[in-house]
């Protein structure tokens, strides 16, 4: 899983953000899809406590580098995951 961190977009990001995305990254390792929800909503709170956000773009990667090499049904849990945090995140959870 570590592997993500060699990935050429990872190179244009924020050195906080991938700090707290390195972070995200430990806890989440050997979970499934429906345990990386709680990890996800942390990061997030986490970054918007130090004044970081993360843009569309940058999520989308992060959810992309952690489906790889997932098999089919932890990538659709990862999916659900993301719908979930999203739907919070507009109604103005975080």
């Amino acid at each position: 899983m570590n592997d993500w961190i060699n990935h050429p977009a990872m190179k244009n990001i924020d050195p906080v953000k991938l700090e707290l995305i390195k972070t995200a990254s430990k806890q989440t390792q050997g979970k499934s899809g429906k345990s990386l929800a709680p990890v996800m909503m942390a990061l997030i709170t986490s970054a918007n406590k130090k004044g970081v956000r993360f843009t569309p773009d940058e999520m989308s990667l992060i959810i992309a580098v952690l489906k790889e090499g997932k098999p089919k049904e932890e990538q659709d849990q990862i999916e659900n995951m993301v719908k979930m945090v999203t739907t919070y995140m507009k109604k103005g959870g975080v």
